[in-house]
């Protein structure tokens, strides 16, 4: 690893699309997710306006196989990875370039989208519990990480 970086990536959002599972040629899972980010920022006449970013994640083994297993189109989750640029050249010979994150973590937050894993979240090839709502449920609305028994902050 160079001394002094970091590349991670955090993204909290919902996904665009019911994850396709696939696998690579090694059998190797993998799942290619579009993940949407939305941010209001008022404009110059006060209006509040939604602006709204797609990134591209791409989440390999087990992680995989959990994504495409327990989420769902609209799910809300959390992941975690790093920045990957990559190029190839298209059939026309011109070099094309996308960055994508390279996640090693997803949890499914449990709100929206019929996901069936709230709270769930895959990790490093172990099935763990977070914060969110029972399975199957899905969060209170304005709460979306967690229900009303959640303990307060102690902050």
């Amino acid at each position: 690893m160079q001394k002094n970086s970091v590349n991670k990536a955090i993204l909290v959002g919902r996904l665009g699309q019911k994850p396709e599972l696939k696998y690579t040629a090694s059998q190797m899972a993998v799942v290619n997710l579009s993940v949407a980010t939305t941010e209001s920022r008022k404009d110059r006449e006060g209006n509040y306006k939604d602006e709204t970013e797609w990134t591209r994640v791409v989440v390999f083994g087990k992680t995989a196989e959990f994504v495409a297993n327990y989420l769902d189109k609209g799910a809300l989750v959390y992941v975690e990875g790093r920045l990957q640029t990559r190029s190839w050249e298209n059939k026309d010979g011109v070099k094309m370039y996308t960055t994508e994150v390279i996640a090693n973590a997803v949890t499914s937050l449990g709100s929206g989208g019929g996901s069936q894993g709230g709270g769930r979240s895959q990790s490093g090839g172990s099935y763990g519990g977070g914060g969110g709502a029972p399975s199957g449920g899905s969060a209170p609305s304005g709460t979306p990480f967690g229900g009303e028994d959640d303990e307060p902050l102690p902050f």
